[in-house]
């Protein structure tokens, strides 16, 4: 997994039977997620998820987040006799890892296993920890207003991008027609946050290199080797005391709005996500820098 390696490399560099090889990876990964998940990717409880809100706002400036949430599609080999299953309109073959993501670039939920030809809306919808998030059934904090407002209860919300579908708990952000200044801000400040799921990504396929090239391995054993990376970054970016200095992450840098493909919303995500727009360009909730940021997504 660090090195990328085929098992044929390791073959000849270990003196061992690839089929012996194979059967080693597969069990150590299967271990590695039955023994260690538990610990370093649990269900995140009320407390867990005021701890994720608390360090958004403290880095993003945006409160009531408790995480972002996108899909990371994973090359593989094609599997014989799938047809055109795991084909992604990225045009190549691939298992979808689907991660929530906390504002110190771990995972807070994983999925992973589905089809590559699946949008990520539909993998997040059917896996787990969607419908936990759309059945409001993810201990989530209660409502509160929002900092420095005596307005509505607000509920705690996640992030994402054009492709999911909006709920009282997921906002996206503004379709890029008819943008005023007020929907320009919003979409500043909700990409500014959801950045840190695909920098999690990044610093992922990074460490671990296996992710760098197509996985030689059946899909199942592909999804096991994925939960053990997933599972060893959080280690790591627990017990890890470096800096991310050397992996090209820059979080003042501008950013980029792709809103080329907006879904459909759901009532209550509309209703939540024009309160939060009113309330990043309200006094309580305005940046100073604000304005100079969005005029250069322009």
């Amino acid at each position: 997994m660090a090195t990328g390696d085929s098992f044929t490399s390791l073959h000849y560099h270990f003196r061992l039977g690839i089929s012996t090889i194979s059967t080693i990876v597969k069990d150590t990964c299967k271990v590695l997620w039955e023994e260690l998940h538990e610990e370093f990717i649990p269900t995140p409880n009320r407390d867990k998820w005021l701890e994720i809100e608390n360090k958004f706002n403290e880095v993003c400036q945006f409160p009531h987040c408790i995480g972002a949430v996108d899909g990371k599609h994973i090359r593989i080999i094609k599997p014989p006799g799938t047809g055109s299953e795991f084909f992604n309109y990225k045009k190549y073959f691939s298992i979808v890892l689907m991660a929530i993501a906390d504002a110190q670039y771990r995972f807070v939920a994983v999925d992973v296993g589905a089809y590559g030809r699946t949008n990520d809306s539909m993998v997040f919808k059917n896996s787990f920890m969607g419908r936990r998030v759309y059945n409001h059934d993810f201990d989530f904090p209660p409502p509160q207003p929002l900092p420095g407002t005596d307005g509505p209860p607000m509920p705690y919300v996640l992030v994402g991008d054009e492709a999911f579908k909006m709920s009282g708990n997921l906002i996206k952000p503004y379709s890029n027609r008819d943008l005023d200044d007020r929907k320009r801000i919003f979409n500043y400040r909700l990409t500014r946050t959801r950045r840190y799921v695909e920098c999690a990504f990044g610093i992922l396929s990074s460490k671990w290199r296996v992710f760098q090239s197509s996985i030689q391995m059946k899909p199942d054993n592909v999804t096991l080797v994925i939960q053990a990376c997933v599972m060893l970054h959080n280690f790591t970016r627990i017990h890890d005391a470096s800096t991310d200095s050397d992996l090209g992450l820059n979080m003042t840098s501008s950013v980029s709005l792709d809103l080329s493909r907006p879904g459909r919303p759901g009532t209550a995500g509309l209703a939540v996500r024009e309160i939060f727009a009113d309330y990043f360009s309200s006094p309580e909730g305005a940046l100073s820098w604000k304005m100079d940021a969005i005029r250069g997504s322009r």
